[in-house]
């Protein structure tokens, strides 16, 4: 196989349409630009973003953490195989956090947040799995025998 279509080089990998090779690294970027607008979002989109805790300790630990993991998924857009387990992670979670949410808003009737934050985090973590690419193949290890000894 050619280099340059090796698994886990973040440019091809077998078992991945084309299409979704294009489309996963700008995916990133875009959802890693969401993830560092959180704070903006929810000052100008309260009612899609902002949950009205008492306190802001929750809001500040939250907007720092998805913060990061803006900053995470940009650099990853640059070889995303390569970064297939925080892709996991980050698909996994972001669906596990906005089926909760999704549960909280209704229960809650802050229904403005099944558009908002809700929606977002469902969109990161189905996209991020339809275009997860695959196990990286390591290529055999290659065993030499060892030389007869006389």
């Amino acid at each position: 196989m050619d280099e340059s279509r090796r698994a886990g080089n973040g440019v091809a990998s077998p078992g991945t349409s084309p299409l979704k090779q294009r489309l996963l690294p700008p995916f990133l970027v875009f959802a890693g630009l969401v993830c560092l607008g959180a704070y903006p979002l929810h000052v100008v989109w309260p009612s899609g973003w902002e949950w009205g805790m008492e306190g802001r300790h929750y809001l500040h630990m939250i907007l720092v953490v998805y913060a990061t993991l803006g900053v995470f998924l940009i650099l990853a857009a640059r070889a995303p195989a390569e970064n297939r387990s925080l892709l996991l992670f980050t698909a996994w979670s972001s669906l596990a956090h906005g089926l909760l949410m999704a549960g909280q808003a209704v229960a809650l009737h802050q229904h403005g947040h099944l558009t908002g934050d809700v929606a977002a985090m469902l969109v990161l973590g189905a996209g991020l799995l339809w275009l997860m690419p695959p196990r990286a193949v390591r290529p055999a290890e290659r065993r030499e025998a060892p030389l007869a000894r006389r």
